[in-house]
């Protein structure tokens, strides 16, 4: 058969050796070869494209749907509006507070609850930041405050935590501040209901216990050793108080922290923050249990809080409970120490560090605590 021109080796036209300089059908059918394979590589990116868009799609919607659990708490920010002119004057610094509060609804009660309160401070230079835990127990002077239904709470010297059940979150910001003389910036509620949801997204939370707990109030039964919590036993769990360890608030707050440790270091151990697969129920579940004020209520704003924490040199965070001691005149109540809460508030008003304001609090001598009014109101002890 004799050798067709061309289809020797030769330069080629970048499709393979020996297409080039082709006449007549011969040049033909190398084009047709030559579109086809662009047209193949065509369909490739294509199909690329289609899949990068349609990760995008759904990357979007549950950008969409995560950052659309987070509700806005507009209630509390029309009454901190009209109580505007007695509260403290803003900072001029970047620096920001953030009020962390725990809301649990008791169905016994019919009340809601919030049992766990935290202050965020971050630090203007955002290279140190404070967490001060305030007891539920301690005794404060609490404004009126509007209830759902309208009415209004006596102004009273009262247990912290009844701020919330009285006027919710609205209330406790106004009672902390007053106490404390330091402006909050924003607030975070999270539901405990909701809490439930992030242990069970992580597939639970492991403690070990070195003697069986039993807590009727709450529900807790648990046996000596390792247990794998989810649930309502994690709720349990972080709720008890009255017959576990002293029986005191004090001892359930180092519960809560220590819980919330081990949540963190199980998120941050297996691969949570960098698997989609296994961030999303998480972040799902966490923001279902927000509510939070018009400046925290997205996942950016969010992020920019987490990014923050995230950044801190060891050592930075730092946890502390408000000085207190115990009230004279009833066992379960608690009252400021002075001048080490002093010292705690106007460290954090001029952002400075709250350990060191602690120890020039030391070398002051100790005050002695004023008799407050207290008004006896129905509360159950858990």
């Amino acid at each position: 058969m004799p050798k067709l021109p061309g289809l020797g080796p030769g330069p080629g036209l970048g499709l393979g050796p020996g297409l080039s300089g082709l006449p007549g059908a011969t040049a033909l059918a190398a084009l047709v070869v030559r579109l086809r394979a662009r047209r193949a590589l065509g369909l490739v990116c294509g199909g690329l494209a289609l899949l990068v868009g349609l990760t995008g799609v759904a990357g979007w919607l549950a950008y969409r749907k995560v950052d659309g659990n987070i509700r806005t708490d507009e209630v509390t920010a029309a009454v901190l509006a009209e109580h505007g002119a007695d509260r403290p004057a803003k900072g001029e610094s970047k620096a920001q507070n953030i009020l962390l509060l725990g809301s649990d609804y008791r169905k016994a009660a019919g009340s809601e609850r919030s049992d766990t309160v935290m202050l965020l401070h971050l630090a203007a230079d955002r290279k140190r930041a404070e967490v001060l835990s305030v007891p539920r127990d301690l005794r404060v002077d609490m404004p009126s405050c509007r209830r759902d239904d309208g009415s209004y709470s006596l102004e009273q010297n009262a247990q912290f935590n009844w701020a919330f059940q009285f006027g919710g979150a609205a209330c406790t910001i106004r009672t902390l501040e007053k106490l404390t003389g330091i402006r909050i910036d924003h607030h975070l509620i999270v539901d405990f209901k909701g809490f439930t949801k992030i242990i069970n997204a992580v597939g639970g939370v492991e403690v070990d216990l070195k003697e069986p707990e039993h807590d009727p109030n709450v529900g807790l039964d648990l046996s000596t050793g390792r247990h794998l919590l989810k649930g309502e036993d994690a709720l349990s769990y972080v709720r008890a108080r009255q017959y576990v360890g002293d029986g005191s608030d004090l001892n359930r707050i180092g519960r809560q922290q220590d819980f919330v440790n081990r949540l963190v270091a199980k998120i941050r151990g297996n691969g949570t923050l960098t698997n989609p697969a296994r961030l999303y129920p998480v972040l799902d579940a966490a923001t279902s249990a927000l509510t939070a004020d018009s400046g925290l209520d997205s996942l950016g704003e969010l992020y920019e809080v987490a990014d923050s924490l995230s950044a801190l040199p060891p050592g930075a965070l730092t946890f502390t409970t408000l000085p207190h001691h115990q009230a004279p005149d009833h066992w379960y109540r608690l009252d400021l120490e002075q001048p080490e809460a002093r010292r705690v508030f106007d460290a954090v008003k001029k952002d400075r560090p709250v350990r060191a304001a602690l120890k020039e609090a030391q070398k002051e001598p100790a005050e002695e605590p004023a008799e407050p009014e207290f008004e006896p109101v129905h509360d159950e002890y858990e």
